[in-house]
């Protein structure tokens, strides 16, 4: 039996796993009173699990975190902030996935993405899967989420659209302001406070180009194709009808070319009977008028130039075609 001189441990231990985000390293938890022993037999018997090489979180926590992507999240940067003697934030794409922001691609390798300040970046001391940025970071560039430090939703958008590819920052962007977690004048604060930063310019074309009326990432990630093959920029979420009656809200529309095009996610047609209720719909769009376009996920990431070329032939042939009764339209 492991016997201590004291259990003033438990309250400190409570005190560590609070303010440090919910770990706390081993040297942390010696000082706080806990043995090499106790340590052990904790670990043994599931009360504390291990996050990083020398850091530590309650099972329970652990457990609790893992159930939610932005939770999970948050625990490894906390692991990986409290592992290393520099002054770390979450920042990038670590940050955006603890305050809920959508992202291009799936962070497979599980890697932590942390910032550190310029100053400090010769000390910088790298290790296995955390990947460090050098940047300032403003007071007020800085947040917390779930207990741990991170950039704010308006540093972190400008942060990926510096960093990675304008259809990237396109959709972090639009993400951040239909979720209202940021607004258009707070990226804009940030861009002039990061002036003169590397990829600011890139920065600048994905916060003018950025709409909060966009939905998902499929519709980020068409509409920026659209916009790299140069199709005219549609009217986004409009709801179409006329005459006191509604057919529906369409994701794309060209007003003058009487064309709609709708994203098809995986969820669309998840319900019992949702793909009857579509195909009546797009009937009833085309009996008014409408020419109608679908795409997948697939079509417009692998082939966006049949897809876009799809969209142009049904502009030929609405321009040909031109009998939409006068009273149809679309609904504000």
């Amino acid at each position: 039996m492991v016997v201590v001189a004291s259990e003033s441990w438990v309250t400190e231990l409570a005190r560590l796993f609070a303010q440090n985000g919910g770990v706390a390293t081993t040297a942390e938890l010696r000082a706080a009173g806990l043995s090499a022993e106790r340590l052990e037999h904790l670990v043994r018997r599931g009360v504390l699990v291990s996050t990083r090489r020398g850091t530590y979180a309650s099972a329970t926590h652990a457990n609790r975190a893992a159930r939610n992507n932005a939770t999970a999240e948050a625990l490894r940067v906390s692991a990986s902030i409290a592992r290393s003697e520099a002054a770390l934030t979450g920042s990038h794409r670590s940050a955006a996935i603890m305050h809920g922001l959508d992202l291009l691609t799936v962070q497979a390798a599980r890697l932590v993405t942390v910032s550190r300040s310029r100053q400090a970046a010769r000390n910088r001391a790298g290790y296995g899967g955390v990947h460090i940025y050098a940047a300032e970071l403003p007071a007020e560039h800085v947040t917390r989420q779930f207990g741990v430090a991170c950039t704010t939703v308006p540093r972190t958008v400008i942060d990926l659209a510096r960093s990675g590819t304008f259809m990237a920052g396109v959709v972090v962007a639009d993400s951040a302001l239909h979720a209202k977690k940021a607004t258009r004048s707070e990226l804009t604060a940030v861009l002039r406070r990061c002036a003169g930063w590397p990829g600011i310019a890139n920065a600048r074309r994905v916060v003018e180009f950025s709409d909060e009326r966009s939905e998902s990432v499929l519709e980020s990630v068409a509409r920026v194709a659209m916009h790299e093959q140069d199709l005219e920029p549609p009217e986004l979420q409009v709801w179409v009808g006329g005459d006191g009656v509604r057919i529906g809200r369409v994701d794309f529309m060209w007003r003058e070319h009487r064309t709609i095009a709708e994203a098809d996610g995986k969820s669309k047609y998840e319900k019992p009977g949702e793909a009857r209720h579509q195909l009546e719909r797009d009937a009833r769009l085309r009996e008014a008028g409408f020419e109608v376009v679908h795409f997948t996920w697939a079509e417009i990431v692998y082939a966006p130039d049949q897809v876009i070329a799809r969209i142009r032939a049904a502009f030929r042939r609405a321009d040909r075609l031109r009998r939409v009764p006068a009273a149809w339209g679309s609904l504000s």
